[in-house]
C-alpha cells in the first residue's frame, strides 16, 4: 500500500474528517464557558455599573453557555459551537439588561414615591426590590391591624406596583423574640396578610403576591435590646422580576 492509499482509508476512518477531534472541542467549549463567567463576574464587581448593565452580563454569559453547548450538540464542530454562543449570547444579553433596567426604573419610582417616609426603607439585592416597613410605625403592639398612618405609604408602594405588572411580590411577616415561637410565628403571618389584604384593596393583582410569615426567626439585629428588637419587627415587601421565584 502506498502512501497516498493509506491517507486516503485513513482519512475514512476519521470520525470528523474535516474537524477538530472531540476532545479538542470540548476543552474550547469549556474554555469559552469560563472565559464568559470570569467577564460577568469582573464587571459584577464594578461599583459603578448600573443593574442595567449587571442584567445584560450575566444574561449574556448565560446565553452564551448555553447556546455554545446547543451549537456543539447540533453543529458537532467548532463553528457550531462558535455560532451557537454568539448567538446565545446576544439573546441572554437582551433579555437580562430588559430585565435590569425594568427593575432600574422601578426602583426610581419606588424612590421618588417614598422619598420623603420615614416609614418604608427601600433598598436593592440585584434584581430584586425590598421594601422594609417598620414595625413599631406599621402595627400596635400584639395587633395584626396596619395602622391607618402607614396608608398613605402603601397607597404609593401600590401604584408602582401596579405600573410594573411584569413583577411578583412576597409579603414577609417578622417578629422580635419576646413570646413564644408558636405566636411569633402566627403573628408574623397574620401581619403579613394584613399588608397583602391593603394593597390588593388599592389594586395589586392579588395572583401576584404571596404573603409568608417567618416569626422571629429572621433576625435583622440583636434581640438583647430595645433597638434590636425594634428593627427585628417588621414586614418586608419583595419585589421580584422573575415570575418563577420562590420565597427565599
Amino acid at each position: 500500500m502506498n502512501k497516498s492509499t493509506y491517507r486516503a482509508n485513513h482519512d475514512n476512518l476519521n470520525p470528523c474528517p474535516n474537524n477538530q477531534p472531540r476532545g479538542i472541542i470540548m476543552k474550547k467549549l469549556t474554555l469559552l464557558f469560563i472565559v464568559v463567567m470570569l467577564a460577568a463576574s469582573g464587571c459584577a464587581t464594578m461599583d459603578q455599573q448600573s443593574k442595567t448593565t449587571k442584567g445584560a452580563t450575566y444574561g449574556a454569559a448565560g446565553g452564551a453557555a448555553a447556546g455554545a453547548i446547543v451549537g456543539q450538540i447540533i453543529g458537532k464542530d467548532t463553528k457550531g459551537t462558535l455560532i451557537g454562543a454568539a448567538a446565545g449570547a446576544a439573546i441572554g444579553g437582551l433579555a437580562g439588561a430588559g430585565v435590569g433596567r425594568m427593575m432600574d426604573n422601578q426602583e426610581a419610582d419606588m424612590r421618588q414615591a417614598l422619598s420623603q417616609s420615614e416609614e418604608v426603607a427601600v433598598r436593592r439585592e440585584g434584581d430584586l426590590l425590598a421594601l422594609t416597613l417598620k414595625g413599631d410605625v406599621s402595627f400596635a403592639v400584639d395587633s395584626d391591624v396596619v395602622l391607618p398612618g402607614l396608608y398613605t405609604e402603601l397607597d404609593r408602594i401600590a401604584q408602582v406596583l401596579i405600573k410594573y405588572p411584569q413583577t411578583t411580590i412576597v409579603i414577609e411577616g417578622h417578629t422580635d423574640s419576646t413570646g413564644s415561637d408558636t405566636y411569633n410565628q402566627g403573628l408574623s403571618e397574620r401581619r403579613a396578610w394584613s399588608v397583602q389584604r391593603l394593597l390588593v384593596e388599592r389594586g395589586v393583582n392579588p395572583s401576584r403576591i404571596t404573603a409568608i410569615g417567618y416569626g422571629e426567626s429572621r433576625p435583622v439585629a440583636t434581640n438583647n435590646t430595645p433597638e434590636g428588637r425594634q428593627m427585628n419587627r417588621r414586614v418586608e415587601i419583595r419585589v421580584n422580576p422573575n415570575s418563577n421565584q420562590q420565597p427565599y
